[in-house]
């Protein structure tokens, strides 16, 4: 084998993966809930001001988040099919990163804006009308099912996507408590409900803006994701028979759905590095469906065989391959990993 083949970069195309939007079909169902969603809070206000009811309004504030959500979802999928050129190697792809964390900010400050009114309203409950409650939830409740049906259509591995559809079901969730306080409120005179329903609503709207502040902001530090270990994968990678040692690896999500890798290897001398570099691949796409990958390849030491040709021998192979490796080094020995800085 030719030293000049030593060096490879690998992008394995064993299957279909996803790249996080779906184009065409996420926008037909991502505005289908638009305008189910935008009609029905426009009625909702009215109502929620003629009831007097926090809880409406509180729900109808949250709808109009979820038009937002879905408005920034409907942006990002439009710019990550721009394709890539230019400065944005990687296109716009994590727009759609940027649009899933704006959702999980505003459920965040909502819910904190809704906490206040709502422990103000515990302390001085005003009077609410508990049978216009009653009928308008029931109403939502429909209404939000079938946005959250029509979401859920589309493609909710991407985070994008997936924050909208938290901000429908949240929506959902609310209405389902602002029905049970406004039958409380009907039935008993128990105006409080209305608030504590708020409260239920947010605690539901503080768990999913976490969820989505956390996991894009794993994406944009880009850790690797979840179900990727990637001390144990160096390790296993130099398991393989003729690896000598693994460094400089690197495994991140470019969008959801999008994975990407790349590592240093140092082979033994005299070793197949196209081969190896093929059988890496062909791990790193059977067991993690990692399909885009850089792998650089080099021998861990000067070829000196006898049957290497004279120019193999005289092209330079450092013993030391880089000056400022990142992360653990995975050597082939046991016991030997050792991690630099």
């Amino acid at each position: 084998m030719g030293h000049e083949h030593e060096h490879g970069h690998g992008h394995g195309n064993g299957h279909a993966h996803s790249h996080g939007v779906s184009g065409d079909a996420d926008r037909r169902w991502l505005t289908l809930a638009l305008g189910l969603i935008v009609s029905f809070m426009t009625v909702e206000v009215v109502i929620g001001l003629l009831a007097n009811s926090l809880a409406l309004l509180s729900d109808a504030a949250h709808m109009l988040t979820d038009a937002a959500s879905i408005v920034l979802a409907l942006t990002a999928i439009r710019l990550a099919a721009r394709p890539a050129r230019g400065k944005y190697t990687y296109g716009f792809k994590r727009a759609e990163i940027l649009s899933a964390q704006a959702n999980g900010i505003t459920l965040l400050v909502l819910a904190g804006w809704l906490t206040y009114e709502a422990i103000r309203r515990l302390l001085s409950p005003p009077e609410v009308t508990g049978g216009l409650v009653v009928i308008t939830a029931l109403v939502g409740i429909v209404v939000n099912v079938a946005a959250a049906w029509s979401i859920s259509k589309a493609n909710r591995t991407s985070l994008n996507v997936e924050g909208a559809f938290q901000h429908v079901l949240n929506d959902l969730y609310g209405f389902i408590a602002t029905a049970v306080a406004g039958i409380v409120v009907l039935l008993t005179g128990f105006a409080r409900a209305d608030a504590i329903a708020t409260l239920v609503v947010v605690a539901l709207m503080v768990k999913a803006g976490l969820g989505l502040v956390s996991e894009s902001g794993r994406i944009f530090l880009e850790a690797a994701p979840a179900g990727v270990d990637p001390d144990a994968l160096g390790r296993r990678l130099v398991e393989m028979p003729g690896i000598d040692e693994v460094h400089d690896l690197h495994v991140w999500q470019i969008t959801s759905g999008n994975v990407a890798l790349s590592a240093h290897v140092l082979v033994q001398p005299g070793a197949d590095c196209h081969g190896l570099r093929q059988q890496i691949e062909r791990l790193l796409d059977h067991d993690y469906e990692i399909t885009h990958t850089t792998l650089q390849v080099d021998h861990s030491q000067p070829v000196t065989n006898a049957v290497t040709s004279a120019a193999d021998r005289l092209l330079p192979v450092l013993e030391e391959h880089c000056d400022d490796s990142h992360g653990p080094v995975h050597r082939e020995r046991p016991g030997s990993t050792t991690r630099t800085t």
